[in-house]
């Protein structure tokens, strides 16, 4: 039996996992993988193993039918988001499949705050500069009594807004599927986006990438923005329109912005976003910790074990 693994933060654990499959006499799959591997070559690879345990790799329907015309009896998606995967085509198929949710909430909130904060005080901007030999010192914003738009209300939107009650500011959030009060939730109000948009002083992404939600961050809800607002993702990059904010840190209508997700992963080299050094950049990195890539590896395995009927 062999089993495909795709996703990054796993693949750079394996050697503390491979014990696990090596019990039982199933080979690894473990190609090199930057961030995703494309459409043909999963087409190619797929139906030589019987499972999958899948990264933010395109899951389309063309390569679970490739892979349910070879070997493939089984997926896993590791992590949280399921934007990657044709969920609707591995049913058709019956090819059964789940993702690992609820696993990495408090360490993306986590590295939501480190952009908040560096943000907030310039401490990426002034760690560059001392390292070219210069010696900052530019004015900061403090945190109190500022507004935050905090939008989803998921494990990751409540750990930022955990996080952020220490820092005494106002938090406006957005989730139109949240069942929780705003006193359970830990915001202020909980309200209809793109409602109170414009009183924020930051606004921070951290729900789901679904049809409606597909840049909902765009030209017009930047408009509808304070004037050097600044914006943080740390969710899906096509939750943002990406030209829409590049026009708006040109115009200092967003003045910073922290992406640790774009909508082209990775970032290419000719991305106009580079060139604005007020902005903070992350490699969709936000859940990896050793602590968490094991405890999600684990559930994977789990889960896929239980498709494959491997005790």
């Amino acid at each position: 039996m062999k089993v495909l693994v795709t996703c990054p933060p796993m693949l750079k654990a394996i050697d503390q996992l491979k014990y696990i499959f090596e019990e039982r006499n199933i080979e690894l799959v473990t190609p090199e993988v930057i961030q995703v591997l494309t459409e043909e070559e999963l087409i190619q690879l797929v139906p030589t193993v019987d499972a999958w345990i899948i990264g933010d790799d395109p899951a389309t329907e063309k390569v679970f039918t490739a892979g349910k015309a070879g070997k493939l009896r089984a997926a896993v998606k590791w992590g949280v988001g399921i934007d990657n995967v044709d969920f609707k085509a591995c049913e058709k198929l019956g090819i059964p499949i789940e993702n690992t949710p609820r696993m990495f909430g408090n360490e993306v909130a986590d590295m939501a705050m480190a952009y908040f904060t560096g943000l907030l005080r310039d401490s990426y901007k002034v760690d560059r500069e001392v390292r070219a030999g210069n010696w900052i010192k530019p004015p900061g914003m403090s945190s109190t009594d500022k507004t935050v738009a905090l939008i989803g209300l998921g494990d990751i939107g409540l750990g930022v807004a955990r996080r952020l009650k220490g820092f005494d500011v106002k938090i406006n959030a957005y989730d139109p599927f949240s069942k929780l009060s705003a006193t359970e939730a830990g915001v202020d109000q909980i309200i209809l986006f793109p409602e109170f948009l414009g009183d924020a002083d930051f606004v921070i992404v951290t729900c789901a990438l679904t049809p409606s939600s597909y840049h909902m961050i765009n030209a017009d809800a930047i408009e509808m923005m304070k004037d050097g607002v600044k914006l943080i993702n740390v969710a899906r990059g096509p939750l943002i329109d990406e030209p829409a904010l590049i026009a708006a840190l040109k115009t200092g209508k967003v003045s910073a912005a922290g992406l640790d997700v774009f909508e082209v992963e990775p970032l290419s080299l000719d991305s106009e976003l580079r060139r604005f050094e007020q902005c903070i950049f992350g490699t969709h990195n936000g859940s990896n910790t050793k602590e968490a890539v094991l405890r999600a590896s684990y559930k994977a395995i789990d889960i896929l074990f239980g498709f494959l009927g491997i005790k």
